[in-house]
């Protein structure tokens, strides 16, 4: 059946001639809890195939589709069962709302590619194998980051990128909202974020090694209305959007908008513009109290925004150059009882961690947030490889894996020339297939820690959609595969049998308008000749 990511356990129970066929007759049968993947199917499976799938319990001729919810499933909520019976039809159960959902999903792979286009093309008929279903994921985290503030991403990109998970049964998007180079969502109480920080002046063709620009000015930003629509699209393919609002490094497009943000008894912060080029940035946020009651008041509207357990505060790359040669900052960390920097950036972390906990909230951060004491509730994104993920597990903390040497996905997909804008080893399809989240050296008490696994495209040098699906598919499609299905330890993965199911999957790409990399590589407008990245030599082991 060619099914991505892989269920946990799939029967044929008759011939392989064995059909159920969905007709025009074909009745829905929505059960208490089942809402929101009966109002799926019926808006999109509906479109692909022309079918009105009518609200119903009996069908004089067509069979039903029957949606269910039965805690009894295991698995989590997010279990689910399918049978299709050549006779009576279709019966998904899940756990919960969230797996009946998923089950859906696995219906319309079932039902081939056109499945997945949004008019149908022609009279034809609809069949499902005649099978049984048993499947649940392995983590309940499967993330996928998306950076629109490197390049702005409009919203009918990041809607069109939540459909693109819900095929592939991920439920997170971490939404990378903010940065040095823009600022991309309105705060209503601080208007200059979007109306100074949402744009920049020009923009570095390529790393910093290149000497290319883009001279036209660069921007764009999401309304508070716009992350409502983008929540709660998310929300009815039951994903959850965890919002990324750097703090206290990668912040020059507030300081732009705001001087009084920075380091302003170090440098000119009036001069700072939103930054144009790449890279590790010494502008930073001051550590006072005026900065902290700030971002209390961007955090306050942004927690009516996004309902999700989880907030992102980045803490990552934080340069504290300008904190050493600040009287202000030197006279805080005396104040504060601090023997470095180090812990300076972990008091301010550990301010906001303790501020979103008596909201019901959980801090979030790269692993960074490690250096100078984890505060007390926080969660680790591990991208500096493991050693981050294994630090904080040990300490009971959790963790969503994510290392750039295996699940960044704007790193180079081969060493050919023709790959556009080389950045750092090659990672094939392959690769990350054999990406393992947990660490072999965890005790399984330390494993449970690891609550999931996360997927990041940056786009400093992916300038349009077309760009970021060349990089994100197919290897989207294996890290879905990893996050969900249980597949063992990496050499004993089937990767054989993964590439086969691949050649079925591609064609669902091209029914979904993705430009994902071909097998044999980019095609002639895939390329980006001229353009300097930053390739390393080789290709070290994984791990």
């Amino acid at each position: 059946m060619d099914l991505i990511p892989l269920p946990s356990h799939t029967t044929t129970y008759a011939a392989d001639h064995e059909v159920f066929s969905l007709r025009p007759e074909t009745v829905l049968s929505a059960g208490p809890g089942t809402e929101v993947a009966a109002r799926w199917l019926r808006d999109t499976v509906g479109a692909a195939t022309g079918l009105p799938f009518t609200a119903g319990d009996h069908s004089a001729g067509g069979g039903v589709v029957r949606l269910a919810v039965d805690e009894t499933v295991p698995g989590g909520p997010e279990g689910y069962r399918i049978t299709v019976d050549p006779v009576g039809g279709v019966r998904i159960t899940g756990a919960g709302p969230a797996g009946v959902f998923w089950g859906a999903q696995t219906l319309r792979q079932l039902l081939g590619p056109d499945a997945f286009r949004r008019a149908p093309l022609g009279a034809r008929e609809w069949t499902l194998p005649a099978c049984h279903l048993s499947d649940a994921p392995r983590f309940g985290w499967r993330g996928f980051m998306l950076d629109v503030a490197r390049h702005f991403m409009p919203k009918d990109g990041v809607l069109r990128y939540l459909d693109l998970m819900a095929a592939h049964k991920l439920n997170v998007l971490h939404l990378h909202l903010t940065d040095d180079q823009g600022w991309r969502v309105q705060i209503r109480r601080h208007p200059r974020l979007t109306e100074v920080g949402a744009w920049r002046e020009r923009t570095k063709v390529g790393l910093r090694e290149s000497p290319l620009w883009d001279e036209r000015p660069h921007g764009g930003y999401y309304t508070q209305d716009d992350i409502r629509e983008i929540v709660a699209y998310a929300a009815a393919r039951h994903i959850t959007v965890v919002p990324e609002i750097d703090i206290p490094g990668h912040s020059q497009a507030a300081i732009a908008a705001y001087p009084e943000l920075g380091n302003a008894d170090v440098i000119d912060t009036a001069a700072l513009g939103v930054l144009t080029s790449w890279g590790v940035n010494p502008n930073v946020l001051a550590p006072t109290e005026d900065v902290l009651r700030f971002y209390e008041e961007v955090f306050t509207e942004l927690l009516e925004l996004f309902p999700g357990t989880f907030f992102h505060i980045g803490g990552d790359e934080c340069p504290k150059e300008q904190w050493e040669a600040s009287p202000l900052a030197k006279d805080r960390m005396v104040a504060l009882d601090l023997k470095d920097a180090d812990e300076l950036q972990s008091r301010l972390i550990g301010h906001f961690d303790r501020w979103l906990a008596d909201r019901g909230r959980r801090l979030i951060g790269w692993d960074e947030i490690l250096q100078g004491g984890i505060a007390e509730h926080a969660a680790v994104s591990s991208w500096r490889g493991y050693q981050g993920g294994i630090t904080a597990a040990r300490a009971g903390h959790d963790v969503v894996m994510c290392p750039e040497s295996h699940v960044y996905l704007d790193w180079r997909q081969s060493d050919s020339p023709d790959e556009p804008v080389p950045i750092s080893y090659v990672r094939t399809l392959e690769d990350v297939y054999r990406f393992e989240p947990v660490p072999a050296e965890l005790t399984p008490e330390e494993a449970a820690h690891v609550i999931g696994t996360q997927a990041n495209v940056w786009t400093e040098v992916l300038d349009s959609v077309r760009a970021v699906d060349y990089m994100v598919f197919p290897r989207l499609a294996a890290f879905a595969e990893v996050a969900w299905s249980a597949l063992g330890a990496p050499e004993e993965r089937d990767w054989p049998g993964f590439e086969a199911r691949m050649r079925s999957h591609y064609a669902r790409l091209d029914a979904l308008g993705v430009e994902y990399r071909p097998p044999g590589g980019p095609l002639p407008w895939q390329r980006r000749p001229g353009v300097l990245g930053r390739p390393r030599p080789g290709s070290p082991p994984i791990r």
